[in-house]
């Protein structure tokens, strides 16, 4: 489930449990101090919510990033070889030119 549909989710749950205290036949003072702890309660859950989304992202762009070292030092090295096998053409090609000197 993404991050915004847990937010909206949290987020929905909150407006019902407000408006819900808010209609119940209380005190005034007793209605702010359940509000208070619902509050509490659901800032904790998206406080979670939110360090649980950051340290999964943060997992992934670390993954990414090592597969992207990976894949750069691969890549050198092919052109590495690449490079070699070029060379080594080159100077056989040169050694065996009619007309060369050896």
């Amino acid at each position: 489930m993404s991050s915004g549909k847990i937010i909206t989710a949290v987020l929905a749950a909150a407006g019902g449990a407000a408006i819900g205290i808010l209609l119940a036949p209380e005190k005034g003072s007793e209605t702010r101090r359940r509000i208070a702890y619902k509050y509490d309660e659901y800032a904790d859950e998206v406080g979670e919510k939110f360090k649980s989304a950051k340290d999964n992202l943060s997992e992934k762009v670390e993954n990414l990033k090592a597969k992207a070292k990976n894949k750069k030092e691969e890549i050198e090295e092919t052109i590495a070889d690449d490079l070699n096998a070029s060379q080594y053409a080159v100077a056989q090609e040169e050694r065996f030119t009619p007309g060369s000197t050896l």
